[in-house]
């Protein structure tokens, strides 16, 4: 044997391998790579043939995988250059369902940016300070906008007429938020034709949907200062009127089908009580009774822009953002905007009755999906686990391509999942108190997953806590983590005085401060991490009082 083909097999690294009696996994994705023969004088290795077919499965069981870490070190034995290989063998476990030919390969960032989406604070900040000053913006001068303008409220029933305050809101989104509107586009291509089926099929005009861009930046689990939640942003006495549940559980109010057509029956209701769609949108957002109070005080004025000045703050900035919505989605292309679709388009999803208790983290091992996907298909369940309730019906929406897999397979789906459940020492994850949090310190080695197991935690949570937009870590940072496993007593409070050693600046809130405008002055800073780092639950601050900026 030469030594170029010597050299050429000992640099083939890190294969899998599958072993076991008649276990296998797809030929598409085995990685050519190496395996160990037994039987001879030592290890021999040799190029894997990818030739290996699935047998078809009867039940959900798992295929065991060998992977052999292989490393070269080089040396001399007499005048001529050796290597040397050194193999580590680790085993791991793989489920495979019947038909499933190969793994998905996920988009991780359209999935970040549909699950992890911070665009809510950006919006809500932008509606509560709005101060409607002239916006230079070259792109679009005066008498083009005033044009488009009137083409856009020839073909809606909503008054969209030119202004000088909708003017600055609209150039204040294409020049200072052009990037988080391109998001949206592409979260909007996943959630619109739901809220188009819904609105049509109440009579409802269809540019309604833009209102949940400005109600929630299209983040289901999205929660208001005052409450409101989900898509649609109901309160949680709103939402039970129109059979929003809500439990310990399950929040319907983040359940994006059943709370689009709460939002349609609300919507319906208010124009037929006020005959006029921008009085509607006002009172969706601000409820009846403060529509009806600006009436009064503007004198009896019922035209949105006169009756404006009498509104709440928030409720003045609404429909100019919902018109300047509206106008940058119908002149997208005109504004050079494109979106690249969504990674799974809503019409090729489909919802299947749950018939025995499971957790979303359960279903992503057996179905091999992504768990962050599973949440952004079902949001509305808040501990991620799918419950049994007697008279309720609970359902989980997948992609089509799994649904079948998962009703041919789900008495073998179910009993994995309870006997997971079994193995716990209490059936179900506790809530942890806000006091339990612990500040962890990156060290060498770690990686999400790795600190997650530490915990008896979800990476999902880990950077739902921290603020996290993608798996990067950094030696030296800190991490808030609510533990669910118990830990030695001297380890918990080592790491609770990692806490105590933090250089922590402060702010002190003065008048006219909110918690968004202050994360603004900080770079990195959000809205949750300033609660987070502060213990407080709700949005209310008072003058004077000092907040921790980690």
């Amino acid at each position: 044997m030469s030594m170029n083909k010597l050299l050429y097999i000992f640099v083939l690294l890190f294969s899998v391998t599958a072993i076991g009696q008649n276990d296998s996994i797809p030929s598409s994705e085995t990685p050519k790579g190496i395996i160990k023969e037994e039987g001879l004088k030592g290890p021999k290795i040799s190029e894997e043939k990818n030739t290996q077919r699935i047998p078809k499965l009867d039940s959900l069981r798992p295929v065991k995988i060998q992977i052999v870490d292989t490393i070269k070190v080089q040396g001399m034995s007499g005048d001529l250059p050796m290597t040397a290989v050194s193999t580590r063998v680790k085993d791991t476990m793989l489920f495979l369902l019947e038909d499933l030919s190969k793994a998905r390969r996920l988009d991780s960032l359209w999935l970040k940016e549909l699950y992890t989406s911070n665009h809510f604070e950006d919006m809500y900040g932008s509606i509560t300070n709005m101060t409607y000053e002239p916006i230079e913006y070259v792109e679009l001068p005066t008498e083009v906008l005033k044009t488009r303008l009137a083409e856009l409220n020839a073909r809606t029933p909503f008054n969209v007429e030119y202004n000088p305050s909708l003017e600055s809101v609209i150039k204040n989104y294409l020049k200072n938020r052009r990037k988080s509107m391109g998001r949206l586009m592409g979260m909007a291509d996943y959630y619109f034709p739901m809220f188009e089926e819904a609105l049509d099929k109440y009579n409802l005009p269809l540019e309604l949907k833009y209102l949940a861009i400005v109600e929630s930046a299209l983040r289901p689990t999205a929660e208001s200062r005052v409450g409101a939640t989900g898509l649609w942003q109901f309160m949680y006495g709103t939402g039970k009127m129109f059979g929003l549940d809500v439990n310990s559980y399950v929040d319907e109010r983040s359940d994006p089908l059943k709370a689009t057509e709460a939002a349609c029956q609300y919507l319906e209701m208010l124009y037929a009580s006020l005959g006029d769609w921008d009085l509607a949108l006002a009172a969706y957002n601000s409820g009846p009774g403060n529509v009806s109070k600006a009436i009064r005080r503007s004198g009896g004025y019922t035209n949105y822009w006169n009756i404006r000045p009498h509104l709440p703050r928030e409720t003045a900035g609404y429909l100019p953002a919902f018109l300047a919505t509206m106008y940058i989605f119908e002149y997208a292309k005109e504004h050079g905007f494109k979106s690249e679709g969504p990674r799974i388009p809503y019409i090729a999803t489909d919802t299947i009755h749950v018939k025995k208790q499971i957790s979303l983290e359960q279903i992503a091992t057996v179905t091999s999906m992504d768990l962050a996907e599973l949440e952004f298909l079902n949001p509305s369940y808040k501990l991620g686990i799918i419950p049994i309730v007697k008279d309720e019906v609970y359902t989980l929406r997948l992609p089509v391509d799994i649904i079948g897999k998962f009703v041919q397979n789900e008495d073998a789906i179910y009993a994995y999942a309870q006997a997971e459940f079994d193995k716990r020492e209490k059936p179900l994850r506790e809530v942890v108190n806000e006091e339990s949090k612990i500040r962890y310190r990156v060290r060498s080695g770690d990686f999400l997953g790795k600190i997650a197991n530490r915990y008896g935690v979800k990476v999902s949570d880990i950077k739902r806590w921290n603020g996290l937009r993608n798996n990067n870590l950094r030696i030296g940072q800190r991490l808030t983590i609510h533990p669910r496993k118990s830990l030695p007593k001297k380890e918990v409070e080592k790491e609770r005085n990692v806490t105590k050693n933090l250089n922590v600046n402060t702010y002190t809130v003065k008048n006219g401060d909110s918690l968004w405008s202050i994360s603004q002055k900080f770079p990195g800073v959000t809205v949750d991490k300033i609660k987070k780092w502060n213990d407080i639950s709700g949005n209310k601050l008072k003058v004077g009082m000092t907040l921790k900026i980690l």
